[in-house]
């Protein structure tokens, strides 16, 4: 798949609104057709991830942002459903408690960094810091900073803070992938109805979701600044279509395997001597009665 249409190239300056369309979708695929690629992406996924786990080298860190209603959770559900649970875990990082706000904007997703071997995913992540805060700079109070940082400045200097972030996880072997699920305004209206006309799924709205349409504005300018400041050569950021949750699902999951197909990751090699240990481990079972 070309991920043109997806990726924010790093060092230029994008449009959200024009040059990213929440209802794109390849004139190649329908949805019968994705949800057979999706299939065979899930087991592929499911085999690279043995060798990741084998191998011990690197680890996958997948960061979702997007908008209420946009389709993190159920393309988190879809994607890894092949994986193995023992080499995957997933945070949800909501409003910091009193314990993250004692340390900085970076503590808390720091040390749920996944291991080498394993898939990590953020469902919301230290980008809330520019996204959320930023629409409401009245939580900037909260966190103590010891100097309360003039118009822009405290923005740049996280942008600058992240992307250094970033690069030393590169650097040191932990992969990352940023994906924005870019729902459109009235997409996310008809998941809110759908949401509050259906029982099983009135859990999963909150009175806040709809106060939080009112600054859609806001957030879709926060974003941009993001992808701006933030895509970078070694952690690029791609924006992929969400009001298609097939489609979302497809461009998903073959960046996460194309990504893992580009480390050319390998089963370990055995020593001489642990081959040795494997004949007569299996000379000696064959001997059992």
């Amino acid at each position: 798949m070309n991920y043109d249409a997806f990726i924010v190239p790093p060092g230029s300056k994008i449009s959200l609104k024009k040059n990213y369309d929440p209802a794109y979708k390849t004139d190649f695929y329908q949805k019968i057709d994705a949800l057979t690629k999706l299939k065979a992406d899930i087991e592929r996924l499911a085999n690279f991830q043995n060798i990741l786990y084998a191998q011990n080298t690197y680890a996958l860190l997948i960061i979702f942002q997007a908008m209420d209603a946009a389709g993190k959770d159920s393309t988190i559900k879809h994607v890894m459903s092949g994986v193995n649970p023992q080499g995957f875990q997933v945070f949800s990082f909501k409003g910091p408690s009193a314990e993250e706000l004692d340390h900085d904007y970076l503590w808390r997703t720091t040390k749920a960094l996944p291991e080498r071997g394993r898939i990590g995913i953020f469902n919301r992540s230290y980008y809330e810091e520019v996204l959320v805060v930023r629409v409401h700079q009245e939580m900037l109070r909260k966190q103590q900073l010891p100097k309360f940082p003039q118009g822009n400045q405290i923005w740049e200097q996280r942008f600058q803070e992240i992307n250094n972030f970033e690069k030393y996880l590169v650097d040191n072997g932990v992969i990352i992938l940023k994906f924005f699920l870019n729902v459109s305004k009235s997409e996310q209206k008809k998941r809110f109805l759908q949401r509050i006309e259906t029982p099983e799924k009135n859990w999963k709205f909150s009175a806040n979701d709809v106060r939080e349409r009112a600054f859609w504005n806001d957030y879709m300018d926060a974003y941009q600044e993001v992808f701006n400041h933030t895509s970078t050569k070694s952690a690029p950021w791609y924006i992929i279509p969400a009001d298609r949750k097939w489609f979302t699902r497809l461009v998903v999951a073959d960046i996460i395997c194309t990504k893992l197909q580009e480390l050319n990751l390998k089963y370990p090699i055995v020593s001489e001597e642990h081959k040795q240990q494997l004949l007569e481990a299996k000379r000696i079972l064959e001997q059992e009665d």
